[in-house]
This record gives structure tokens, sequence and C-alpha cells, in this order.
């Protein structure tokens, strides 16, 4: 290095350190330690609460980035408490016994222009246990619904969105995102489908009198303790596990790259496809194993009865034991 160079390096350096020096002053003279980054804010928030006096077994909630949570309200009054910007406040009316709750957007084009310090937060407060319905669609605002309450039916769209369902559903539950993870625990309904292309899904202690559908493009999905009667996955990178799940009918996945793992897990009826992807693990019953693969290793049980067991693969291997 010349000798320039290493001037000029230590200017630099000292100009980085003196930056950073003249940071933690004004930090520390903005109460940075106790307020954080709000004071820089150039969006307000403050908390409102919405009433709502009518009657009303359905809800229907359409937001952009307001994280919703809902809780039992204790009495039976409804109430909305929302964490909001002066100019991107909610409302909530009821319409023809649906609770509608949406976001008014009042900004103008200069007030993208600016710093935003701050999530906005919904808590739903809610009198009832059991609800209709219960639609949402949102794109990054987290979602959480907990096991005091049970709907008829339940659907949720949303974008990067994480949502945890402890709640159980009568008939079908739907959730659809994009990079959101999806939880769900302690859950029963008729029907469930869920899909992420990018986020994690977990199911834990769920049952199901129908199908559980599943579909990810890079997530990984893992199921312990489910049972039902059809289940069926699609994948292309992410792994799937199914640990002590059951099915009284069929296991239908298919995955190209991802990893496919049994742990005591069973059905009927059971078809794996993958590209790459080994398919390995544990079944709780015989069965007549169906398997092909052009380069990967198989070693599966040499059964003759049972259920068929039908696995192919291109280069995955293929190792499958039985109880």
């Amino acid at each position: 290095m010349s000798k320039t160079m290493k001037i000029w390096f230590i200017i630099a350096t000292f100009l980085v350190v003196f930056g950073f020096i003249i940071f933690v002053v004004v930090m520390a003279v903005y109460d940075f330690f106790d307020l954080g980054f709000t004071k820089f804010s150039t969006m307000k928030y403050g908390t409102n609460t919405y009433e709502v006096n009518e009657a009303f077994d359905k809800i229907s909630i359409n937001v952009e980035t307001t994280q919703i949570e809902f809780v039992p309200s204790g009495d039976e009054s409804c109430r909305i408490v929302c964490f909001e910007t002066e100019k991107m406040k909610h409302s909530a009316t009821v319409q023809n016994k649906t609770l509608i709750i949406d976001m008014i957007d009042n900004r103008k084009w200069y007030d993208y222009i600016g710093i935003s310090i701050g999530s906005p937060k919904m808590t739903v407060y809610l009198p009832q246990n059991e609800y209709a319905s219960l639609f949402i669609d949102t794109h990054t605002g987290d979602i959480a619904i907990p096991k005091d309450f049970t709907f008829e039916t339940l659907k949720i769209n949303g974008n990067t969105a994480d949502v945890e369902c402890l709640a159980s559903v009568l008939n079908g539950i739907e959730i659809k995102l994009s990079t959101g993870n999806i939880k769900m625990d302690g859950v029963s309904a008729n029907e469930i489908r869920l899909a992420s292309t990018t986020g994690k899904i977990n199911i834990n202690s769920v049952s199901s009198k129908g199908n559980i559908e599943i579909e990810t493009t890079t997530g990984a999905v893992h199921l312990t303790d489910v049972a039902c009667i059809d289940f069926s996955a699609k994948s292309n990178t992410g792994t799937i596990v199914l640990k002590n799940v059951v099915a009284s009918n069929c296991f239908f996945i298919e995955n190209k790259i991802g990893d496919v793992r049994f742990e005591n897990s069973d059905a009927a009826q059971i078809s794996v496809k993958t590209s790459t992807g080994d398919v390995t693990g544990t079944l709780l019953s015989e069965k007549v194993f169906i398997t092909e693969t052009s380069t990967g290793t198989i070693r599966v049980p040499k059964t003759i009865t049972g259920g068929k067991c039908e696995i192919t693969t291109s280069t995955g291997n293929i190792k499958i034991d039985t109880k």
C-alpha cells in the first residue's frame, strides 16, 4: 500500500469513528436508551378505542400492516383497541350481522416521505366464544387467534404476515400466505387448506374429520400428532416431516428437491414422489412397497401384506422401516 493510500485510509477510519461518537451523543441527548428511535419518527402514533354496540356473528377484517390479536372481552361488550397513526386509522361497523373492520388511509403523496418507526396493532375484544365466520385480508400484519374461540369457517389471506391459530373451526380452515409462517396447535376442523410460498408450516395436535392439504415452494412442513382422512402436501425444496401422523385413507406427497421423512406415521395407502429428495422413516404397519429410483439407494421391508406404498424418486434415497 502506498503512503498516500495509507494516509487516506487513516483519515477514513478517523471519520467513521468520529461519526459514531457523534451518533452516540445524539442518541443520549434524545433519551435513546429510554425511547429508542421513536422521537425520529415523522408519523405520530396514538391509541384509539372503537366501541361496537350492535350484535354480530361474523367478522371481516381488511387491513394493510396492522398486527391483529383476538382476546375475550370478559363481558358482553365488543371493542377494538388500535395503536394507529393520525392518517391511517381504522373503522368498525356492523352490517348484516357482520363486524367489518377496515383501514382508512388519509395519507397524501408527501406523507410517504419520511421516517416511520412503529407498527400498527389491533386488539379485538370479543364478547362471545363462538362465531359463524372469520375472514381476514392483510399484507404484513401478524395474526394471533387464541383457543378461546370457535368459528364455523375461517379464511385468511396475507403476504408476509405470520399466522398463529389455536381456535377450532367446525367446518373449513383456509390460510393462504406468500412468505409468512403458519402455526396451528390444538385445532380441530373438518377441512384444512394451508399454503405459503416460502413460509414454514407447523401443525401440532390437530384433528380433521376430512382432508388436510398443504402447499409450499421452499417452506418446511412439520406435522406432529395429527389425525385426518386424507393428507396431501406439495413442495419444491421444503422438507416435509410427519411425526405421529395418521390418515385413515391416504398420504399423497410430492416434493422435488426437499426430503420427506416419516416418524411413526401411517395411512392405508401412501404415494410419495420426489426428484432428488430422500424418503426415509418409520411406518406403523406393513405395506406392499412399490419403489423406483434412478441412482438412489432403496431399502424397504420385503412385506407382501398391507396397503400399497408407492415411492418414486430420481436420485433420492428410499429407506423405510415398519413397526
